[in-house]
């Protein structure tokens, strides 16, 4: 590319899957996004030129000269909205502007540099347009000063269209996470910030905008997504000046940065997506993470948990018991979940003892591990490595090793402390205790449990706020382990899905999407999961008929349908099971394992149906070849029949044989099922299914049916071997 100096910006345009991003390179500014959306097509330099001189921005009565809105938004440039880098020097040099840039381009990435030679910083900025789309962002400071600089804040933020006019996030709580939630974008800023220590239950997840009543299938949106697992803030912010951002990064504890002579912070990446409706900009995401090298290729094991079954009754012959039930079923992986670990007979104690307790399991663990070897079942553990309770050995020998400002312990919650991993030694512990029980007991898979807010999170050894150094440390932690042990598998758990964001998952290979396993809930909490994750990222179980979580009761085909569309699994006690449960579980296990690979591969198509009480979803295959969707009434309509439900994404020239999978779920009086449901099925073309839908059938409230649709001219591969 051309030399960018003050006299001669450079116009760059960036291009990938669909979107386009034109930038602005100047010698003596920080980058400025001109455009951020659909790809413009192929352009010359001059029509470049041309495109910002029409992107120019006007005169707003603030200043004498067109405000210019980098990456990171400058103060000194004009911009009277949140700045992008706020610290000072004991109170001085607190207004950056940095200039003397120099900017790099290899492919889709831009790196610039440059200077505040008053304030004594250097700021890199990195933007990189992914090949699926996605675009992310982060930022560094460097003090070239030789006085402390004491960092508050850097984000970045990007421009959205003025034809984004509404704005939707996600709120929720434990067991009812990823609730949705949508306002009008006005004059102002709509502010989320995450003080928890973890990214939370109610996490904004992906903070969107766009066109007025976007939807799943239609109108332009924009989001944006912290790819980080600590404190964190994302902004939406819109200025009488018309202008919009998206903006997040990093929150900062008072004094959590202070940079020395030298030293630097870096961003988390922060991420962008866009698209025309929620779907395309979920597959920015999706096609961004099935990319990545770590990514699980492997058939996702149909996956037993025993926390529901057992609770903390670890009993040797028991849990054999349920290892047997488990193979006969088909299960490929058995997790021994909490309760086998010293002193951990309830959730008061034993936190951070994490030898096996003696006197549950005289023999070790080694008895359910060769047992399991002979099923053919891979062996997963719980930890909690993160947490210390104070009744433990651990406590007791090192109550400094705890997080914990000067002058008092933080509040309990859960019986439990956080262990500061930011000690040597706390970290070396911690990575030896699990390291030995993996390579003693070939442990295959992890699920990291992590089941409290960090409150009053600081250091004993700096006396200092430690949530950031606690998430890197984590990390850390987390990377080690698995280039100790090659293969293995760590499942990201957090009170069920608080900590569900991109900066774990480039540590983890799944994670748990909530506590709550009651069907009719997991109904929303997947479908809002998927904004971020493809289903192969997300655990999803067949509980017990009685929901331990909500005391609702609900019949098996819905509980096992719900599950479907995730990594599947089993949270029950599957010895209690009549020979009917048995015989139907066994048959969704089936399913599972034919369709797995539609399952975890497909594109996610989420349907905007007009009847907000029926739900629709499902998978179709990259190549249209075939599909997966489950129909859902949610409660009874105040109207029926409703309108059919219409099916995007399948090839409209192909013809697609349509029929049930699993047994047909209960039945509203005085209505017929329609042809679909019929021995043999039907046929219909995708141009059908999309203009016309598929009729709806007369299901009973909190019950699914599955959809199998297969074109005509495909021939499904062999069934996997289980």
């Amino acid at each position: 590319m051309p030399e960018a100096t003050s006299a001669t910006p450079v116009h760059l345009q960036l291009r990938a899957a669909g979107t386009g991003v034109v930038l602005r390179l100047s010698g003596d500014e920080l980058p400025q996004i001109l455009h951020w959306g659909a790809d413009l097509g192929a352009a010359s330099d001059e029509q470049l030129r041309e495109f910002a001189a029409n992107a120019e921005p006007a005169l707003d009565n603030s200043v004498d000269v067109p405000v210019r809105i980098s990456v990171v938004p400058e103060h000194a440039a004009g911009w009277m909205g949140t700045p992008g880098l706020r610290g000072h020097r004991s109170g001085q040099a607190w207004t950056p502007q940095v200039g003397h840039l120099n900017h790099t381009v290899q492919g889709n990435t831009v790196t610039s540099r440059g200077v505040d030679r008053n304030s004594e910083l250097e700021l890199e900025v990195e933007i990189q347009l992914l090949d699926s789309g996605l675009l992310r962002l982060r930022a560094s400071v460097t003090n070239l000063g030789s006085s402390d600089y004491n960092l508050e804040q850097l984000v970045v933020a990007l421009p959205v269209s003025g034809s984004a006019v509404e704005t939707m996030d996600q709120a929720g709580r434990w067991s009812k996470e990823r609730t949705p939630q949508r306002r009008p974008l006005t004059v102002g800023t709509h502010l989320r910030e995450n003080r928890r220590g973890r990214t939370g239950a109610d996490a904004a997840t992906v903070l969107l905008a766009g066109e007025e009543g976007f939807g799943f299938g239609h109108g332009e949106v924009w989001g944006l997504h912290v790819g980080f697992s600590g404190n964190h803030l994302t902004y939406v912010e819109h200025t009488s000046a018309g202008k919009t951002l998206l903006g997040g990064g990093e929150l900062l504890l008072p004094g959590e940065i202070v940079l020395k002579t030298g030293s630097s912070y870096s961003t988390p990446w922060v991420y962008a997506c866009h698209g025309v409706g929620l779907d395309a900009a979920a597959r920015q995401f999706h096609n961004h993470l099935r990319s990545r090298p770590q990514h699980p290729t492997t058939l996702r094991p149909v996956t037993l948990n025993t926390w529901e079954a057992v609770y903390f009754d670890h009993d040797l012959t028991r849990i054999l018991a349920l290892a047997d039930k488990a193979a006969e079923l088909g299960v490929e992986r058995f997790v021994l979940d909490d309760g086998w670990f010293r002193g951990r007979r309830d959730d008061t104690a034993g936190l951070g003892d994490w030898y096996v307790d003696e006197g549950v399991w005289p023999q070790g663990l080694q008895p359910l591990t060769d047992h399991l070897a002979t099923l053919g079942i891979e062996f997963g553990l719980w930890f909690e490595p993160e947490m210390i309770n104070p009744e433990s050995d651990l406590a007791r020998e090192h109550p400094d090793w705890i997080l914990q400002p000067v002058g008092r312990v933080p509040l309990p919650a859960r019986h439990q402390q956080v262990l500061n991993l930011a000690i040597p030694e706390a970290y070396d512990y911690i990575r030896d205790r699990i390291s030995e029980l993996v390579g003693r007991y070939n442990i295959g898979y992890i699920k990291w449990d992590h089941n409290r807010d960090l409150v009053d999170a600081g250091s004993t050894a700096t006396g200092s706020a430690g949530v950031h150094e606690q998430t890197l440390a984590t990390y850390r932690l987390l990377a080690e382990l698995k280039d100790r042990h090659p293969g293995l598998e760590i499942e990201s758990c957090s009170s069920g899905g608080a900590r569900v964001d991109l900066g774990i998952l480039e540590h983890t290979d799944r994670v748990w999407a909530s506590d709550c396993i009651d069907p009719l809930e997991r109904q929303q909490i997947l479908r809002w999961t998927a904004q971020l994750l493809p289903p192969e990222l997300v655990g999803s179980h067949v509980g017990s008929p009685h929901s331990h979580t909500t005391g609702r009761t609900h019949d098996l085909s819905f509980r096992a349908a719900t599950a479907l569309f995730g990594h599947y699994g089993i949270e029950w006690d599957i010895t209690l099971l009549t020979a009917a449960e048995q015989q139907e579980l066994a048959h969704w296990i089936g399913v599972y394992k034919e369709h797995r690979t539609l399952l975890h591969q497909g594109d996610v198509v989420r349907v905007d149906h007009p009847t907000p009480e029926i739900s629709a979803h499902g998978v179709i295959a990259s190549d249209g070849s075939a599909a997966l969707f489950e129909f859902t009434v949610l409660s009874r309509p105040s109207c029926w029949p409703p309108v059919p439900v219409r099916l995007r994404g399948l090839d409209p020239e192909r013809s697609y044989s349509i029929r049930q999978l699993g047994p047909t779920p209960p039945l509203g009086t005085n209505n017929n099922s329609p042809a679909w449901m019929n021995d043999g099925g039907i046929r219909l073309s995708g141009a059908m299914l999309a203009a016309a839908g598929l009729a709806m059938p007369p299901l009973q409230p909190e019950h699914s049916v599955v959809v199998y649709l297969e074109a005509a001219d495909h021939v499904q591969a062999p069934l996997a071997a289980s």
